[in-house]
């Protein structure tokens, strides 16, 4: 059975409290108050809710308990409908109940720190709710029936994940103070919230259409009046305005239920795209999981693993504890065997003193018998008694030899056993740190993996950003191009419209020049005012061919007498401005700088290679006109032009034949050109090199 779901059994003390209150509940004299705090409870115990309706008791008390749920099975709400005052703080309710409206003689609600998802929408029943705590919740947004608690004057919602206030709460006009966090409110700002209770009933009521009162204008009677239908003071009346306010609020119902609707669509589409958007968070966690599982399986294989060679170890060390403890077993039986022998050793030696007693006593008893004298007795006495002596002593030696051997014998045996002891400990340390290094390998690389999947997805996010980034310009590209090709469709069409009008004009022109031969004169009249003077031309054919091809291509044909006429030169032109074209004729700005800027990159690529630049003086000869006034013109500068072979600027020696990108500088040959990393002339970055090949 899951933890959350087992009931937690109440202590001894909690059930002895539990039983003295509901006692001190049903004696006779006892108050309205109900105060069952503090007992453990699980459930609210049906005796309570008996207790409530039979004695009419007007507070309960239930905070400081381990309550769920607030009604057990079986039991009814109704058995509270006495109920002024609920406390139901410091408990686990994370719903109450749908039917909580039935509770109308209400007037404090208090669910201040529970497990609160939502608040019923039937607690807009309770008109005389006066105080409603639901602070430190997990309330995300309150219901729009809170607007009908017409005698609420104190609201705390702090503490909960709530950023928009209901439009609906600027009809409680009772409402004194009103506790939230300003810091996270949406709606209404953050300047607003932080301003005070009057500013957000004021933001509320304007939002609304309505107009804003103080407080004090409304206030209802106090608790003790129960269960009283109360009047409101207004100062134009309170009956007139309270008819004119629910009147303009009817009316406007019907634009508020369009809006709900809308906002309705709006939070659909919404929702759709949050749960697109979920879906994909719960594959992504779904593949981390997975990854993170495996790599729990590896380190528990690897744990398992340790786990059994320690335990082989741990084998191992008992057997070798257990020999060395049979062999300590068996010298301490061959010491104690030894020690056996030496005491029946000892026995034997006193058995044979007390023989040898014995027979001194027969001896001199028969010394007596026999008449030896006294001091041959006491002579024979010493003698045998220091023999007696010296074996004694000899065999104690013996005795304290063999005793002192057994003492070293058993000291190393000790020293040996402590020793190898002492090892083992030492090799099952090493065992346990070679362990400990192994699982925070493991945990480091658990939250190395974890970071890097952290990683990976903020780049996903990233990459998903500017996907949807690409998408936005490129449907605003789209859209430019489309208007751009719309536009471009209508001058083709404007172009084609002129074209035939223009057709039409020649043809009736052609018309009318081949039946009317009578205008055949003024033709070869205009054809003769056409032709330019043939001092005009030699002026033209003696202009620079670099010049007129320069004209030429960029459509500046009719500039030609003009730049003739004047005896302008590409050298003359690089020290002219825009001003001084414009002066002499040429009245294009863009067709100005075109000209300043072709001729400055002529004049430039000659300096770099002066083969490239015409002799001075040189001037096309002018011959007589052989054709008829309609001579062909050039349109374009010589096909070829015959270019000298430069030499390399660092050799001087062999011809230069790569060229320098981005510069365009021919000036080095292929040996010279490799070391280098900037252009000999212009002194550029050498982005690349190209080889010159001449054909023959």
């Amino acid at each position: 059975m899951p933890l959350f779901f087992r009931k937690r059994k109440p202590s001894e003390e909690a059930r002895k409290r539990l039983e003295y209150q509901m006692c001190l509940a049903k004696e006779a004299g006892a108050d309205d108050i109900l105060d069952i705090s503090k007992c453990e409870l699980s459930e609210i115990p049906f005796g309570a809710f008996a207790t409530c309706k039979v004695l009419q008791k007007k507070v309960l008390i239930v905070h400081t308990n381990h309550l769920t749920s607030l009604l057990p099975k079986s039991c009814s709400l109704l058995s509270l409908a006495t109920i002024k005052v609920l406390d139901l703080h410091d408990n686990q309710l994370t719903a109450l109940p749908d039917d909580l409206g039935q509770l109308t003689a209400l007037q404090v609600l208090n669910v201040e720190r529970n497990q609160l998802m939502q608040l019923p929408r039937s607690i807009g029943n309770l008109t005389q709710l006066q105080t409603l705590n639901v602070k430190d919740n997990k309330l995300k947004e309150l219901p729009d029936t809170l607007g009908e608690l017409r005698s609420l004057r104190t609201l705390n919602i702090s503490g909960n994940e709530i950023q928009r206030l209901p439009q609906m709460l600027a009809h409680v006009r009772t409402l004194e103070m009103l506790s939230l966090d300003a810091s996270a409110m949406v709606y209404p700002p953050r300047e607003v919230c932080g301003a005070g209770t009057a500013a957000i009933l004021q933001f509320l009521c304007k939002e609304s259409g309505l107009e804003y009162y103080p407080p004090s204008q409304y206030l209802l009677p106090v608790l003790e009046q129960d269960g009283t239908e109360n009047s409101r003071d207004s100062p134009d009346g309170p009956t007139d305005r309270f008819s004119r306010e629910e009147l303009e609020w009817q009316n406007r119902f019907s634009d508020y239920e369009k809006r709900k609707e809308q906002k309705m669509l709006e939070k659909l589409e919404f929702e759709r795209r949050l749960e697109l958007g979920q879906r994909e968070h719960a594959q992504l966690l779904q593949q981390s999981s997975s990854q993170k599982d495996e790599i729990l399986q590896t380190v528990k294989e690897e744990q398992s693993r340790l786990e059994q060679g320690l335990s082989e170890r741990q084998r191992h060390l008992d057997a070798e504890r257990q020999r060395l403890q049979e062999q300590l077993k068996q010298t301490e039986q061959n010491i104690s065997s030894r020690i056996q022998k030496l005491l029946q050793e000892n026995q034997r030696q006193k058995k044979s003193s007390e023989i040898l007693k014995s027979l001194e006593n027969e001896r001199i008893r028969m010394e007596q018998l026999m008449s030896i004298t006294q001091e041959e007795t006491e002579n024979l006495r010493r003698r045998e008694v220091a023999s007696a002596m010296q074996q004694m002593l000899t065999e104690s030696c013996k005795n304290r030899l063999i005793q002192m051997a057994y003492e070293s014998q058993r000291q190393t045996l000790v020293q040996q056993a402590c020793s190898s002891m002492a090892e083992m400990d030492e090799r099952f340390q090493q065992i346990l740190s070679w362990q400990q290094m192994d699982q925070n390998k493991a945990i480091s690389q658990i939250l190395q993996e974890s970071a890097m999947q952290k990683a990976a997805f903020e780049a996903l996010q990233v990459k998903k950003d500017l996907m949807h980034r690409q998408i936005r310009s490129q449907e605003m590209i789209s859209e430019q191009r489309w208007a751009l090709s719309s536009l471009l469709q209508q001058l083709l069409k404007e172009k084609q419209q002129r074209e035939e009008e223009l057709r039409e004009i020649l043809t009736e022109l052609e018309a009318k020049s081949e039946t009317r031969q009578e205008n055949y004169w003024l033709i070869q009249y205009q054809r003769l005012l056409n032709q330019k003077p043939l001092s005009l031309k030699l002026q033209e054919e003696g202009m620079e061919r670099q010049l007129v091809a320069l004209l030429e291509e960029l459509s500046a044909e009719h500039y030609l007498p003009i730049f003739a006429h004047h005896r302008l030169s590409l050298d003359l032109l690089s020290q002219m401005s825009p001003g001084d074209l414009a002066k002499v004729g040429v009245s294009e700005a863009g067709l100005q700088h075109e000209i300043l800027r072709r001729v400055q990159e002529l004049l430039d690529a000659a300096r770099i290679q002066p083969e490239l630049k015409p002799p001075t003086g040189e001037v096309l000869t002018p011959t007589a006109p052989q054709e008829p006034p309609e001579s062909v013109r050039p349109s374009a500068p010589p096909a070829e032009l015959e270019v000298q072979a430069s030499e390399c600027v660092v050799c001087l020696e062999r011809e230069a034949q790569m060229i320098f990108l981005n510069c365009g500088h021919v000036c080095c040959c292929q040996q010279c050109c490799q070391p280098l990393r900037t252009c000999p002339l212009c002194r550029q970055d050498i982005a690349q090199r190209l080889r010159i090949y001449h054909s023959s």
